[in-house]
């Protein structure tokens, strides 16, 4: 019988289900991922998404089942507001956002581009107003009235965006969005930690001060300048907040935006929490997005990287053989056709032991004794010092044929 932490397809902690953790999570039955790529994606430094593009883009979220596609401001360029309008007429799943600053007219463009929803942001930190925008906080508070009683005139979806509301004095910050809910207009608000800069514990504390003082939804927005966002944004979620906005493999400004890949992961993997995303289709569609924005991640990228199911070790490929016919969750926390990874496979280098030979020994129809398999490791591990890098197949068959004729190495 099978256990939510533990699956034919997931192996996760049972720590996570204990009757004393769980009972301090409140997660909805309607969870949404609201996808930002396609504007707060691309505020990452060189990155440009041209209107074809970002057409392809929001095709592409669309067949994950992303619930909503945050299409772009039409402010920033003609490109941009004709991508919107593309989008929007595509006919799509997934519901399509604008981005406007508290400037009622941008309303009226992002109606007329087809959007069924707006997030209207400005910042909540009086510090902010003052110094980044040079505002009084006065004009403030008006622009965000107007704009998102604009917002309700025109039949948008309205999500008022607090920029930089972690920094922002907790009952100060009550305040001013419970003003905007009463005096203007908002069916949601987003929570922004804008820097990264706010704690799990914090957060989750938080969510529910704004759901209890507003009754309305909260949707959490994190970036990763300390590397908390995704933990930020599932201890949002656990707090009641219904909506997570995310980026494809955490593509954004500074240290990025939180990766949709990881919070759809953690939600399904370690809280039994399915939000109906295809995860199959992970790594196709990060591929995708990373190429068209000319961004490289590393290799052991959680979810997505290129090597993340690559072993080296001779020790781990050891467990891995041993486990991988009738356990193969003792490896790795979850199976690579999860997220549409390739295989696991053993490689061979600096790191490889006795293991990794039989493996390759095996891989390749060798029949080997253990001397001349310990043979061939030396040489394998003085090729990887050499080259600095893995051995590919081609090199190891050098080194086979060596060992078997009994000739030395080259130097």
């Amino acid at each position: 019988m099978q256990e939510p932490w533990k699956t034919d397809k997931w192996f996760s902690s049972p720590w996570s289900y204990l009757p004393e953790v769980r009972q301090k999570q409140a997660f909805g039955s309607n969870l949404k991922i609201h996808d930002v790529t396609l504007r707060d994606g691309e505020q990452q430094t060189a990155v440009v998404f041209r209107r074809e593009e970002k057409v392809a883009i929001a095709k592409k979220l669309d067949s994950l089942g992303i619930h909503r596609i945050e299409a772009g401001m039409p402010a920033v360029s003609p490109q941009d507001k004709a991508a919107i309008s593309d989008i929007a007429a595509l006919g799509l799943k997934a519901e399509i956002f604008g981005f406007a600053r508290c400037i009622p007219a941008e309303i009226e463009v992002i109606k007329a581009c087809g959007c069924s929803g707006v997030v209207i942001e400005i910042p909540a930190s009086d510090h902010m107003i003052k110094y980044g925008y040079g505002w009084p906080v006065e004009r403030a508070m008006k622009a965000s009235i107007e704009t998102t009683l604009a917002a309700k005139a025109a039949g948008l979806y309205t999500v008022f965006f607090t920029i930089d509301a972690t920094r922002t004095e907790l009952n100060r910050f009550l305040d001013i969005v419970e003003q905007v809910a009463t005096e203007g207009h908002m069916d949601a608000l987003t929570i922004a930690d804008t820097m990264g800069v706010c704690t799990p514990d914090a957060v989750s504390h938080v969510v529910k001060k704004v759901i209890d003082r507003l009754k309305k939804p909260v949707e959490i927005h994190c970036h990763q300048d300390f590397g908390l966002g995704v933990a930020n944004t599932v201890a949002a979620l656990a707090a009641g907040a219904s909506v997570a906005q995310t980026t494809i493999t955490g593509l954004g400004e500074r240290a990025g935006n939180v990766p949709m890949e990881d919070v759809v992961m953690s939600l399904l993997c370690l809280h039994g929490v399915n939000m109906g995303i295809k995860t199959e289709n992970f790594v196709e569609v990060s591929k995708f997005v990373m190429d068209l924005a000319k961004v490289t991640q590393p290799p052991n990228r959680p979810i997505v990287g290129d090597k993340l199911y690559e072993i080296e070790s001779g020790i781990i490929a050891g467990w891995f053989r041993l486990a991988r016919k009738d356990h193969p969750l003792e490896y790795v926390p979850f199976v690579p056709e999860l997220v549409g990874q390739k295989p696991v496979n053993i490689v061979l280098g600096k790191n490889s032991g006795p293991p990794s030979m039989e493996e390759w020994c095996e891989k390749l129809g060798i029949k080997a004794t253990d001397e001349e398999r310990m043979a061939m490791l030396q040489q394998v591990k003085a090729k990887s010092f050499e080259k600095k890098d893995l051995l590919t197949p081609d090199e190891f068959k050098a080194i086979v044929d060596r060992v078997m004729q009994k000739t030395p190495a080259s130097t």
